[in-house]
C-alpha cells in the first residue's frame, strides 16, 4: 500500500515540472474558460479586498461565501440553476450582514448568528438532496468544469461590482477610514454598509463556484491584506492588490493542471507566501523609518 502511495506521489511531482504538459492542457477550451474565470475573479478580489480589510469583515467574507452554500444546496432541492441559488443565498446573507452589523461592535455577532443558522440549512437541503458529493464540491470549488453559463455569470457580476463601486468608492472609502466623521459630513453610512455587501456578496458567490466556499477568502482578503503592508496610499494598495490576486488566481490554476491537484492548494499557497513576503518588507521598513 506505501509503496504504491510512493508512486502516485513522485508521479505527481514529476507531472509538476511538465511544462509540456501543462501548455498543452491550456489549449484546451475548458482550461481557457477556467483562466478567463480566475483573472475575473482576480480582479473582485483585488479590488474589494483593501475596502474589505479596511471595514474589519474578513469573518463576513467567510460567512456569506459559506451561506452561498446553502442557497445552492437550496437550489439543488429546487431542481434550478445553482449558480442562481448561491447568488441569491450570498446576497440575501450579505444584506442581512450590512444591515444588522453596520456597528463594527456588533458585527461578528450577527454574523457568528446568521451563519450558524444558515449552515444548518444547508446541512438540512443537502441531506434531503441526498448528495453530499456535491456538498463537498461546492466547499472546494470546481473550476475546470466552469461552463459557458458560468463563465457569463462572473462576467457580468464583476461588471455589475466594478460599476456599483466606481459610483460609491469615495463616499465608501471615506466612511470606511474614519466613519464618525463621515456621518457627520453627511454620508449614508447604513446605505454604504447594505449596498458595499450586496456586492461584496455577488463576488463571493462567483467565487464559490470557483475555487469553494473554504477558499474564498485567499483571494477576498489575503491580497487587500498584503498589498496595505506595502503602501497606505488608496490608489496604490488597490493596484498592488489586483497584481497579487491575479499572481495567485492565474498562477494557482497554472501550477495545479499538470499534477491534476486541486487548484485551490496552489492559490492559498501563493496568496499566503505573498503575504509573508509583503508583511516581512512593511515591517522592515517600520524598523528603518523609525
Amino acid at each position: 500500500m506505501s509503496g504504491t502511495m510512493n508512486l502516485a506521489v513522485d508521479r505527481r511531482v514529476a507531472d509538476f515540472w511538465d511544462f509540456e504538459l501543462t501548455a498543452r492542457l491550456l489549449q484546451y477550451d475548458f482550461t481557457q474558460r477556467a483562466l478567463v474565470a480566475m483573472v475575473l475573479l482576480g480582479i473582485l478580489g483585488g479590488v474589494l479586498g483593501p475596502l474589505i480589510v479596511a471595514r474589519q469583515m474578513s469573518f463576513a467574507v467567510h460567512a456569506v461565501s459559506e451561506l452561498s452554500v446553502t442557497g445552492a444546496a437550496a437550489a439543488l432541492l429546487l431542481g434550478i440553476g445553482v449558480n442562481i441559488g448561491g447568488v441569491i443565498g450570498a446576497v440575501i446573507a450579505a444584506a442581512v450582514v450590512g444591515f444588522l452589523g453596520n456597528r463594527a461592535r456588533e458585527r461578528d455577532s450577527v454574523i457568528g448568528v446568521v451563519m450558524a443558522f444558515g449552515l444548518g440549512l444547508a446541512v438540512l437541503f443537502l441531506s434531503l438532496y441526498g448528495s453530499t458529493k456535491t456538498g463537498f464540491a461546492l466547499l472546494t470549488g470546481q473550476v475546470v468544469s466552469i461552463d459557458n453559463e458560468g463563465l457569463t455569470a462572473i462576467v457580468i457580476t464583476t461588471v455589475v461590482v466594478l460599476a456599483v463601486l466606481a459610483v460609491i468608492y469615495r463616499p465608501l472609502l471615506f466612511a470606511s477610514t474614519d466613519p464618525r466623521v463621515a456621518q457627520a459630513n453627511g454620508v449614508p453610512i447604513r446605505t454604504l454598509a447594505v449596498v458595499f455587501a450586496v456586492i461584496m456578496g455577488l463576488a463571493c458567490a462567483q467565487g464559490v463556484q470557483i475555487i469553494g466556499a473554504l477558499l474564498v477568502m485567499s483571494l477576498m482578503i489575503t491580497p487587500g491584506a498584503a498589498a496595505a503592508r506595502l503602501t497606505s496610499n488608496p490608489a496604490r494598495v488597490i493596484a498592488l492588490s489586483v497584481i497579487f490576486a491575479e499572481i495567485a488566481a492565474v498562477g494557482g490554476l497554472v501550477l495545479s493542471l499538470a499534477p491534476k491537484l486541486p487548484v485551490s492548494v496552489f492559490v492559498t499557497t501563493i496568496s499566503f507566501v505573498i503575504y509573508l513576503v509583503c508583511r516581512a518588507i512593511g515591517r522592515r521598513r517600520s524598523y528603518t523609518t523609525r
